[in-house]
């Protein structure tokens, strides 16, 4: 098991994006992938974070991107790298996972 810190951030909003009709909201996604992670890693060293992107925290360039349309949401990021965008597919999140040592 890694003992780094892991971050894996989920941009979102209440709303629905236009290319993700018919898919669960940012916040159910957010939900999802905490239990999806659970249940197949030791997750004690995984810090989840959900920023709402209509209420940003800070001046956030993945913010700005979303909203100028460049990049879709909800966007997962891990330790900062975008590893899913639009609707999330487990593979590459649990690459990147495995990639920083989670088990």
């Amino acid at each position: 098991m890694s003992t780094s810190r892991i971050v894996l951030t989920v941009y979102g909003a209440d709303r629905i994006c236009a290319s993700c009709v018919n898919a669960p909201g940012s916040k159910e996604t957010y939900e999802w992938l905490q239990a999806a992670i659970a249940r197949k890693y030791e997750t004690a060293s995984i810090e989840y974070e959900y920023i709402d992107i209509d209420q940003p925290p800070r001046n956030d360039t993945f913010i700005e991107k979303i909203n100028n349309d460049e990049l879709f949401y909800p966007l997962v990021l891990v330790n900062g790298e975008i590893v899913a965008e639009g609707i999330p597919r487990l593979k590459p999140i649990y690459h990147a996972l495995e990639q920083l040592g989670v088990s």
